[in-house]
């Protein structure tokens, strides 16, 4: 039951990281990945937020919202190929706030997240 709950989550979680990419990469003229900037941003913040609510939550709605969705969700690859083409190309002031900017926002995301929703439950 487990496994279904993950490829469920996932199942919803791919599409939905492509389509916001391409949604908000198209709405900035910029070499910075700020579309992948964004699924890995809220991927934190969803998570975050999970593991703030902890024994609260059913272990159902870990496998699906924490592994499956925020698994597909988010892209630690894409990340890393965007950093190292910005470097190709010599834009090493935008792969170093890529990782920079990405790093603190995840970690800062979801601690906010989690310390949020761990005093409300």
């Amino acid at each position: 039951m487990t496994l279904l709950l993950v490829f469920a989550g996932a199942v919803l979680g791919a599409p939905l990281r492509y389509l916001t990419d391409r949604a908000v990469q198209a709405r900035h003229e910029t070499e910075f990945p700020w579309g992948t900037f964004t699924v890995n941003l809220v991927g934190c913040l969803i998570l975050g937020s999970l593991a703030g609510a902890g024994s609260a939550l059913p272990s159902a709605v870990l496998a699906f919202a924490g592994t499956g969705f925020c698994g597909a969700l988010t892209t630690y690859s894409t990340f890393s190929y965007e950093t190292f083409r910005l470097a190709e190309r010599k834009a090493y002031l935008a792969a170093v706030m890529n990782v920079v900017v990405s790093v603190a926002a995840g970690v800062g995301g979801a601690l906010f997240a989690y310390t949020t929703v761990h005093s409300l439950v």
